[in-house]
């Protein structure tokens, strides 16, 4: 663990109320993103974040929030293989699958009714808090889903839908995630804080996460997301300020550049590890019969063997990939901190510039419908390839609209719009960084009365929290505020990315955002 251990634990704590907080968790933020940002830099201290591996968002963020690693809090990746009961799942949404007190638990010792809220940050259901924002589509008895969002008080429901309207979910995830998804989850945030003032408020803002996926930290456009959100983060931080709210902002991870998909449940498959079965000419994994198959989470792959006698052999196999820097056997994940029963028997890590993907099928007509759909919960991996309108079909817009059409009419329609080529994914995550600049960071308040630290490990984050929130107000030293100004130029529309470079041997078609309302989401 780097840096010195917070000594807020052992610190008096203030009298009274505590001070309040506004976590602010920036998806994908780095240094080199924040020179984009004079609003956001202008928070506080930046500082780097070492985060946990794998450095996944329900990873990172479990263990922001509980102080624990993940042989601890259980949260492995994203998504796993779920033995008990034989299924891949991912993008789950209770708090129960997180093992450990909570941060705002924790504060509720030291201040008798202490408050929170949580808009967005993942595992928000039946967490505790007192208040809840996070997306959950309606899922209707024909099949279709509708864009939503899911609320404590059920009141705040009908409240944020009236001022702000539903939740943007096909803006969320999917070829249209853009900036409409954040600014909701902002405007949302300074609702609460305005009108219920919770103690502690926690806010999620994913949208640096699409460009950097979709094209690269390196791209123009990244920078131009970064600019974007820093004109959504100001009025935020300005109503935080006039509330004497502290401000603390954090990121889980940063996006680095990717160029080679690796498909390591296809090499398993070829060397007769992995076993599918067929349903109507398409197919489908089979984690029952298969002796070895891996859960695809960017740039870490979870590999769940059967039996034991076959694990130094799969290890081989994997270890000799192209794009595979490191295979993680019992002795690898107890030095990452990630062995903990829900985990692979073993854990593959891709190179800097590798991803996994979850593709296990041999020949595209045979996939199952749902690959070429926004579908999170039934893919047995990540796919990135969901932010991309395929480039390969020319009609792939038109198709969209009409399909957006028919759900707005109430009718049940599919959305086969996903490309069924990696290749065009262009940033990744889920290493721990190699260099700071592409890594996590955190900023949060001067404190007058104390010697700074030079970068945090996230498992120290609540310990800070809370030594925030036993800090009187006079002891913080705030950054002057910046004034908004225009809109920066190169900034992009809100869901509507320029163009792509064409991987290479691809026709020079470019993927782009969906028509408003075009590709339904559960995430």
């Amino acid at each position: 663990m780097t840096g010195k251990r917070p000594a807020a634990t052992a610190r008096k704590a203030s009298q009274g109320r505590p001070r309040p907080l506004l976590v602010l968790n920036v998806a994908a933020l780095t240094p080199r993103l924040l020179r984009h940002m004079p609003r956001l830099a202008a928070a506080g201290r930046a500082v780097p974040l070492d985060p946990v591996f794998p450095a996944l968002t329900c990873t990172v963020q479990a263990s922001l929030l509980t102080g624990l690693a993940p042989r601890e809090h259980g949260i492995v990746g994203n998504g796993w293989y779920f033995r008990e009961l034989g299924e891949i799942l991912l993008w789950r949404q209770h708090a129960g699958l997180v093992r450990g007190e909570r941060v705002w638990e924790a504060a509720r010792r030291r201040f008798p009714g202490y408050r929170a809220a949580n808009l967005c940050w993942w595992y928000a259901m039946g967490a505790g808090t007192d208040l809840t924002v996070t997306p959950r589509p309606v899922y209707h008895a024909d099949g279709r889903k509708s864009p939503d969002c899911y609320t404590t008080p059920p009141a705040l429901h009908d409240e944020l839908t009236e001022r702000l309207g539903p939740f943007p979910l096909f803006q969320y995830w999917g070829p249209g995630a853009g900036i409409a998804s954040s600014e909701w989850i902002a405007h949302a945030t300074t609702h609460v804080l305005n009108s219920a003032r919770p103690d502690l408020t926690l806010a999620y803002l994913p949208h640096l996460d699409y460009d950097l996926q979709r094209f690269g930290p390196d791209d123009p456009r990244a920078a131009a997301a970064a600019a974007h959100l820093d004109l959504i983060v100001g009025p935020l931080l300005d109503a935080a300020r006039e509330r004497g709210v502290a401000v603390v902002v954090l990121s889980e991870y940063g996006v680095t550049a990717v160029q080679r998909p690796v498909h390591v449940n296809r090499a398993l498959r070829a060397a007769g590890w992995l076993s599918v079965y067929a349903q109507a000419g398409m197919e489908y994994l089979d984690p029952w019969r298969s002796r070895a198959f891996a859960v695809a989470d960017h740039q870490v792959a979870h590999v769940y063997v059967r039996r034991p006698g076959d694990v130094a052999a799969v290890r081989e196999l994997l270890a000799g990939l192209p794009g595979v820097a490191e295979v993680l056997d019992a002795k690898g994940k107890a030095a990452a901190g990630l062995d903990h029963e829900r985990s692979g028997e073993l854990v593959a890590v891709a190179e800097a510039d590798a991803w996994f993907t979850y593709y296990y099928w041999q020949d595209d007509a045979r996939a199952p419908d749902f690959a070429r759909c926004v579908d999170i919960h039934r893919k047995p991996g990540y796919d990135p390839a969901e932010l991309f309108l395929d480039p390969g079909d020319p009609l792939v817009r038109v198709r969209a609209g009409v399909a957006a059409a028919r759900g707005r009419l109430g009718l049940r329609t599919a959305f086969p719009v996903v490309p069924l080529e990696a290749a065009w994914v262009r940033g990744s995550h889920g290493r721990l960084p190699e260099r700071p600049e592409d890594g996590p960071l955190l900023i949060l308040p001067t404190l007058a009365d104390d010697e700074p630290q030079d970068r945090y490990h996230a498992t120290e984050v609540p310990s800070l929290l809370l030594r925030l929130a036993a800090t009187p107000q006079a002891a913080m030293v705030s950054a002057p505020a910046v004034p908004s100004g225009p809109t920066p130029v190169g900034t992009a529309p809100a869901g509507t990315p320029p163009a792509a470079t064409a991987p290479a041997g691809t026709a020079p078609a470019a993927p782009s955002a969906a028509p408003t309302g075009a590709t339904p989401t559960d995430r």
